[in-house]
């Protein structure tokens, strides 16, 4: 079994982007993130830790213990009710609801949604069966959905009503939340909130690993690009421009920018969701790694320059983050003139001589 963490640690990031948008912001058109006093740009900690959990799921691959809780289209609610199952915790008692053979034909023609099933006894009887997990929610909207006849929707909402899902109780929850921390990388990571309302209560946890919003050493210049496609979507639009079938867009861009984000791991959380010195060495890995599985028109070139790792002698630490993070200083390189263009522009020095007692510095990458 991996030993937990049992040392603090801090560390600086720094990643580049060149001609590409590093985050865009869905409530600004997609400009790139900006500081409007300042002018340097801004890359969310949630964008980082999208691309770690990227990244664990292609080098791991989406099972136990490197699953990922918070993924693309996944239904969160699924994982609670697995871990419940695995636990072999019952959570209430399907509903069996009598139902005549033409509105079972009717119900199985339809593509049913999960937690909702048609049984027929040995009696050639027919019962809708409402599992004891079921969204209840879910079944609702598929209702609203579905071209059922009104006596089906009947039938379906007054089984519903005789269902009788158990919440978890206080040590059943505990166990769950365990049991989610021991499945999902990024929960024994970054940490969750599991308290669902359509689905079992599983408490949250607070993450080890925690990032800061990136910050661009220098003010940005985001670009505003015409772009044109060959093509339309649609009839009208083509009838309407007679055949030219152009569509026009809009691109941002930042020309070039370094961005600084600082990060922070908590020895006495990760004893709490057993965030793994192997799970440690795999974060670190995924940091140097995230952007290269991560390519697209849209983020132009984008790659981690530096990693550097402040280890603590102690799970509670023996110097100030603050204290350490002011040792890397990153700047333009002497005599260098006009807008930076690539990372060698710049230059990283760390102050050695004043490394805390206690505290050792290691660059990584």
């Amino acid at each position: 079994m991996n030993s937990l963490v049992e040392n603090r640690y801090e560390f600086v990031l720094l990643f580049d982007v060149k001609d590409g948008n590093p985050n865009g912001d869905p409530d600004a058109g997609n400009l790139p993130r900006i500081d409007p006093e300042t002018g340097h740009g801004l890359v969310t900690d949630v964008c980082l830790k999208r691309k770690v959990r990227n990244y664990v799921g292609l080098a791991r691959g989406l099972s136990a213990p490197n699953d990922i809780y918070i993924k693309e289209k996944a239904v969160l609610g699924h994982a609670h009710f697995s871990a419940f199952e695995s636990l072999g915790i019952e959570l209430g008692e399907e509903s069996r609801h009598p139902i005549p053979r033409e509105q079972a034909e009717e119900i199985e023609a339809s593509s049913m949604p999960e937690g909702l099933s048609i049984v027929e006894d040995e009696d050639d009887k027919f019962w809708l069966v409402v599992a004891a997990v079921a969204d209840k929610k879910e079944i609702k909207d598929w209702l609203k959905q579905s071209a059922l006849s009104k006596e089906v929707r009947k039938t379906v909402n007054e089984a519903l009503k005789q269902a009788k899902p158990r919440r978890p109780r206080g040590p059943e929850v505990s166990r769950g939340r365990e049991q989610m921390c021991k499945t999902f990388y990024d929960i024994r990571t970054f940490g969750a909130v599991m308290s669902l309302k359509s689905a079992p209560n599983c408490g949250q946890v607070r993450g080890p690993v925690q990032l800061t919003f990136s910050r661009s050493i220098e003010p940005i210049v985001p670009l505003e690009h015409s772009i044109t496609r060959m093509a339309v979507a649609t009839e009208a639009e083509a009838e309407k421009q007679q055949g030219d079938n152009r569509t026009m867009g809009r691109k941002f861009t930042v020309p070039y920018a370094l961005y600084r984000c600082h990060g922070f791991v908590s020895a006495p959380l990760a004893a709490q969701t057993g965030f793994s010195e192997e799970d440690l060495e795999l974060f670190w890995e995924a940091l140097l790694n995230m952007f290269e599985h991560d390519r697209s028109a849209a983020r132009g070139e984008m790659a981690t320059r530096e990693l550097v790792v402040f280890k603590h002698d102690s799970r509670m630490g023996n110097a100030p983050a603050h204290q350490l993070f002011n040792l890397v200083k990153v700047g333009r390189i002497d005599g260098a003139s006009g807008p930076a263009r690539s990372f060698s522009d710049y230059e990283v020095k760390i102050d050695e001589t004043a490394i805390p007692s206690g505290v050792s510095i290691e660059k990584r990458g």
